[in-house]
């Protein structure tokens, strides 16, 4: 799974969107908007959790050659307060678009898949610190939660560290941008399923005036990034 995890996530999401037809809320059509917005703060929640995490102290997930990999223990930053914050933000971030998109196998299959895949690509990864890192590992893992972060001394954390909004950028661009556009496609696709293409026109007409934005500012990010603007300590 930590292999291949970069494609078993998108496929379960098109599978959900494509195999089932998304619901009102309550049969509500006029709160539609209102479980909309609830499932963009979610999302948003789990970006900005992302970004805590990152700015203060970064640790590569991808791996070495597509296995498990660790050059070091980090427990800085964000990673004092929570084992694994990047996966934690990431299941926010889908349970967020699930919301918006509002479909019963999403909430009933594709997010409890999601969370079982997580689950065993972290058994995984502690496995594998556990051997490299001994003791010091052990006693990380007892004082330290999993998922759930801990608040506690958060704010002297962040007071202690210096926030790289450079690596923020340069890491987080790309991953904010595919979201924030599968967020609004999503929201134009559930009113085009159940109220037809004339509603559909209309709220894709409002999405892609909200996309305009996020398309600027993903274009800048790469130029910045391409011409090494991004680099930390530039």
């Amino acid at each position: 799974m930590f292999r291949y995890r970069t494609a078993i996530f998108p496929a379960v999401c098109i599978a959900v969107v494509v195999a089932t037809t998304p619901a009102a809320p309550f049969g509500r059509e006029d709160w539609d908007r209102w479980l909309d917005l609830a499932g963009l703060a979610i999302a948003m929640s789990g970006q900005l959790l992302r970004g805590l995490v990152i700015g203060l102290a970064y640790i590569q997930r991808g791996g070495k050659d597509n296995a498990i990999h660790a050059d070091a223990l980090v427990r800085d930053g964000f990673f004092a307060h929570c084992r694994n914050p990047l996966y934690t933000g990431n299941i926010l971030v889908y349970l967020g678009l699930f919301v918006i998109l509002n479909s019963t196998a999403g909430y009933l299959i594709a997010m409890p898949l999601i969370a079982f895949v997580y689950w065993c690509i972290v058994v995984a990864e502690e496995e594998y610190l556990g051997g490299r890192f001994g003791s010091v590992y052990d006693d990380y893992s007892r004082r330290v939660p999993r998922f759930l972060p801990s608040f506690s001394g958060l704010g002297e954390t962040i007071r202690g560290m210096r926030f790289d909004w450079r690596r923020l950028l340069r890491k987080e661009y790309g991953a904010t941008f595919a979201w924030i556009s599968t967020a609004l496609a999503l929201a134009v696709w559930e009113i085009w399923v159940r109220q037809g293409p004339r509603a559909g026109r209309a709220r894709l007409r409002m999405a892609v005036l909200a996309w305009a934005p996020v398309v600027a500012a993903y274009l800048t990010a790469r130029w910045l990034k391409k011409r090494r603007y991004l680099a930390s300590g530039s």
